[in-house]
């Protein structure tokens, strides 16, 4: 049996990272060790290195100094500048933000102990200035201009607060107010997004790239040939699965993307899918990966820090929604393999399912350790560490992915790249959390919004997908989201009297929305790249495929009870309700539904069928009562009401048609 062999793709060369070389190669490496070690220290409570780990906010800077100067080096100041030698000026960079970031690590006890925050020495409020400096162009290089532009001019907002019109006018501040705030306050650099990276994300990401490294990529990848490979549109359930575990691990679209979308879009290219179709799919999934427990990207554990509850909430509560949401996809896919006669691949060209456990079962057994970690043992700080630790060491004693000297040199780089970037990016809208924290706009923002919706929650709810689904093009999910938590979920939670869990969980969805809308859908787009498909013809067919997650946001924000939240029953019975209409919305998106059959035998009527499915499966879905005028019960009547003489027409048609066929 064969199995699947991965290509390469060179995410240096499509992200505009820098392939560094010779002395410079080793400075990522070192810096990424020594932050493993002193999370390590600092989490563990081990107190080997007390010199930096002792005082909490003197570790947050560590983590900066580590990190920050790293994007001078990784990202060029523009996309024409070399990619393989690192010019002059760069280097002035590196060491220039090294230095300031270095005198916020050493004074860190001084600034609290000292008050600094309020009133600080003149060295300090230029030493201030020039970290506000370095951060703005770090979070440009590394999250693009978008990123760049709004919170270079959020930043600068207090000091012009005062004479801004009425709706946005906040507090004043001076220039040297402002700087101080952003570097020495525990609201703004050294915030919530901050402390969510240095507290639980390091150990994730490290566990997330060991698993690549030691061949978790290729093993569900292959798990997922030897399960579905062979069934009806089997290369495109393919890439559902193992895009949906990839996805998980990762916490990036994009990566994802790259990583099984080069397997599977060609897999789904041989069975007869169209190249914007089967990248629209790998796009899909890819998007939905990030949003599949146990490990859900960045987001959410900055998430959790804002809540103040375990990420295990979280992850626990996301699992419902990112179950319709993949449901919903195979149900697609499964109705248009159908429609067109789609087989799966041969037997024969795909890996057993006996080899590929064989070689990979300590990959599920680690997921396993680490979920009980999760769930049970409530250590999210600490449980990736101890799953990464256990995964390395069975690696270690297997032969199939045995790590050598350049496989340790490759996850030191690896891990260094993803923690740069995260960490300009945190740091970059840490400063624009600041400049809404120091003037009195979070509050304000929020009762602007719930006065322009005039008090209505399903006005409120399509204001906040709209302010979400925008944010989310111009800038990375995690920016996004800490923008809108701060501004936009407290109108939500306090004017709507909103789930604050099911809130986060909204925005989050949207703000992910648009990696498959059009215009910008940098998901669709790197897949349509992968499969040399148009891309914004990718971008339709995944907004067409992804439909479904257009509206589960609302299903759970509106009941609760489908992110887990409340009795058993009600969630048994939303659940029953939310399934049913993912499947008719499903089925009338693609035109066949299975059970049933063609939706399309007549011509005429086939929208008219199709459009009545998809408005009874929503209104069988949304969950009655509260904001929504309807209860369970009427919205279900009026739904039986929609679909039942349909799918009887239906069923009878393509009964008439089999007979006439034998």
């Amino acid at each position: 049996m064969s199995s699947p062999q991965q290509q390469p793709v060179n995410t240096g060369e499509i992200s505009g990272i820098r392939r560094l070389e010779g002395f410079w190669l080793w400075v990522p490496r070192v810096a990424t060790m020594a932050l493993a070690l002193l999370a390590i220290d600092y989490l563990f409570n081990l107190g080997m290195f007390t010199i930096v780990t002792s005082v909490e906010s003197q570790f947050f800077y560590t983590v900066v100094a580590l990190m920050l100067p790293l994007v001078f080096l990784l990202w060029p100041a523009a996309g024409r500048a070399s990619r393989s030698t690192v010019p002059w000026y760069d280097v002035l960079l590196f060491l220039f933000a090294t230095a300031v970031c270095c005198f916020f690590v050493v004074n860190a006890e001084r600034i609290l102990d000292s008050g600094w925050e309020y009133d600080a020495p003149g060295y300090a409020i230029v030493m201030s200035f020039l970290l506000w400096g370095v951060i703005l162009e770090a979070a440009r290089r590394a999250g693009g201009w978008p990123i760049g532009i709004i919170v270079g001019i959020a930043s600068l907002y207090p000091i012009f607060a005062d004479v801004v019109p009425g709706p946005i006018q906040g507090f004043p501040s001076s220039p040297a107010q402002t700087a101080i705030y952003h570097a020495m306050s525990r609201e703004s650099v050294m915030g919530i997004p901050l402390q969510a990276f240095a507290n639980l994300v390091i150990g994730f990401l490290l566990f997330g790239v060991a698993l690549q490294q030691t061949g978790g990529g290729k093993f569900f990848i292959n798990l997922a040939f030897a399960l579905l490979g062979h069934v009806r549109g089997g290369p495109a359930k393919v890439a559902i699965f193992s895009s949906g575990l990839m996805g998980s691990m990762s916490g990036s679209v994009i990566t994802n993307v790259l990583t099984t979308g080069v397997l599977s879009i060609p897999a789904m290219r041989r069975v007869g899918f169209g190249r914007s179709y089967a990248a629209g799919v790998e796009a899909c999934a890819s998007t939905g990966g990030v949003l599949m427990p146990p490990v859900m990207g960045a987001t959410a554990f900055i998430m959790a820090s804002f809540l103040n509850i375990p990420y295990g909430t979280i992850a626990l509560a996301a699992v419902v929604p990112s179950i319709l949401y993949f449901l919903g996809l195979f149900i697609q896919i499964d109705a248009y393999a159908a429609r067109h006669d789609l087989k799966g691949l041969p037997a024969v060209e795909l890996p057993t399912l006996r080899q590929t456990l064989k070689e990979g079962w300590y990959f599920i057994f680690v997921f396993v350790l680490l979920i009980w970690l999760l769930f049970f043992l409530r250590r999210e700080a600490t449980a990736p560490f101890y799953a990464t630790a256990l995964l390395l060491v069975i690696n270690q004693v297997l032969p199939y992915h045995r790590w050598h000297w350049k496989e340790v040199k490759d996850f030191f780089s690896s891990a260094g790249k993803l923690f740069a970037e995260l960490i300009a990016i945190l740091a970059g809208v840490g400063l624009l959390v600041g400049a809404l924290s120091v003037t009195g706009m979070s509050g304000t923002i929020a009762n602007d919004l719930i006065f322009l919706a005039g008090g209505n929650t399903l006005v409120l709810l399509l204001m906040g997908a709209a302010t979400s689904f925008i944010l989310g093009i111009g800038m990375t999910v995690t920016a996004a989201y800490i923008f809108l938590a701060v501004a936009l979920a407290p109108a939500l939670i306090n004017g709507g009297g909103m789930d604050p869990l099911a809130v986060h969980l909204f925005i989050l969805y949207w703000g992910m929305l648009s990696f498959i809308t059009p215009p910008v859908a940098l998901g669709a787009f790197a897949a349509a790249s992968v499969a040399g498909a148009r891309a914004m013809e990718t971008g339709f067919q995944a907004m067409k495929l992804g439909s479904v997650i257009y509206f589960i946001p609302f299903l759970f924000v509106l009941n609760p009870a489908l992110i887990l939240q409340g009795a058993w029953e009600e969630i048994l019975v939303v659940l029953t309700q939310a399934i049913l209409g993912v499947a008719l919305i499903a089925g009338g998106m693609q035109g066949y539904l299975l059970g049933i059959g063609n939706l399309s035998l007549y011509p005429r009527l086939q929208w008219p069928i199709r459009l009545s499915l998809i408005a009874g499966g929503m209104l069988l879905a949304i969950p009655g009562g509260g904001p929504v005028p309807l209860s369970n019960l009427q919205l279900t009547m009026v739904s039986a009401v929609l679909i039942t003489p349909v799918l009887a027409l239906v069923w009878w048609s393509n009964r008439n048609e089999n007979k006439a066929m034998v």
